[in-house]
């Protein structure tokens, strides 16, 4: 697991909040009302609980103003292994997780049910535990990932995404192609596309830390700032400066705070309530 973050809301208002695709599978879990969600290229879908595979494109995620629930990230081979599904299948979707989790799982088998169990205890610490004891237990149930795909996801995360393709794939012992189907199996996406999505995710924690453009597309491997930005609008539906600009102004400070999804990371941006979603020219990236 990469992280818990437990939360509740009691705006007098909706909420509204732009999500850029990182590097983590993202398991929901609400306690009681729905999390609405807007994709570019689908359907609006709206769920209590939700599993969500790597993305390559942003989503709006919307709630009235109260909110409660965990959400747990995790490391795409280990999402595999906890569901026991092709993580292709859930690339670029907001699915049911209970259609995701094999059947077998012992006492807490529906993610609804477990939800629900959450949602009663009395601390975040207890609910924390659960989840431990929880996820201990599938991982011991499920099918390992290939430490072929474990160490060129790690090669490709300390990266940033910066390393090759046929560099990784020599590095495991691998041809190109047979990471590529690892990949697709137990990641979600291409080594290209997932290395994209941590180029990405790299440039907006620097633009949030108040690097430059020129700057940033020079750190990451850009060709230029017009290749940072073309990337940028494709896969979150906005400019390098549109985002920078947003995360430092005064409309995404009011309220409550509301924490990136990733720690150290710049995942998010909190937008005004009744706007309109700002990926139209987004396109999901393979």
């Amino acid at each position: 697991m990469l992280g818990y973050r437990g939360f509740r809301f009691a705006l007098p208002g909706p909420r509204r909040r732009l999500e850029t695709p990182v590097a983590a599978v993202t398991l929901l879990l609400g306690f009681d009302r729905p999390l609405r969600v807007h994709h570019a290229h689908r359907p609006t879908v709206s769920r209590v609980c939700a599993v969500s595979g790597l993305a390559t494109t942003a989503v709006v995620g919307e709630h009235d103003g109260r909110l409660s629930g965990i959400e747990v990230m995790i490391a795409p081979w280990a999402a595999f292994t906890l569901f026991g599904l092709d993580q292709h299948e859930l690339a670029d979707q907001v699915a049911d997780p209970d259609e995701a989790l094999p059947a077998g799982r012992g006492r807490w088998g529906s993610v609804d049910s477990l939800a629900d169990a959450l949602g009663s205890l009395p601390t975040w610490h207890a609910r924390f535990a659960l989840l431990d004891e929880v996820f201990t237990r599938w991982s011991e149930q499920g099918a390992p990932s290939s430490p072929r795909t474990v160490a060129a996801w790690n090669e490709l995360v300390r990266t940033s995404g910066a390393v090759p393709v046929s560099h990784l794939a020599e590095q495991v012992g691998w041809s190109v192609r047979q990471l590529e189907i690892r990949f697709r199996e137990q990641i979600g996406l291409s080594p290209k596309a997932a290395a994209r999505v941590l180029r990405l995710q790299r440039a907006r924690r620097l633009l949030a830390a108040g690097r430059t453009q020129a700057e940033t597309a020079a750190a990451c491997g850009f060709y230029d700032q017009s290749h940072l930005s073309g990337e940028f609008r494709a896969m979150t539906g906005c400019t390098p400066g549109e985002f920078a600009s947003a995360r430092r102004s005064p409309a995404t400070e009011s309220g409550p705070p509301h924490p990136d999804r990733l720690q150290g990371e710049a995942t998010s941006l909190l937008l005004p309530a009744n706007g309109t979603a700002p990926f139209s020219n987004t396109e999901p990236v393979r």
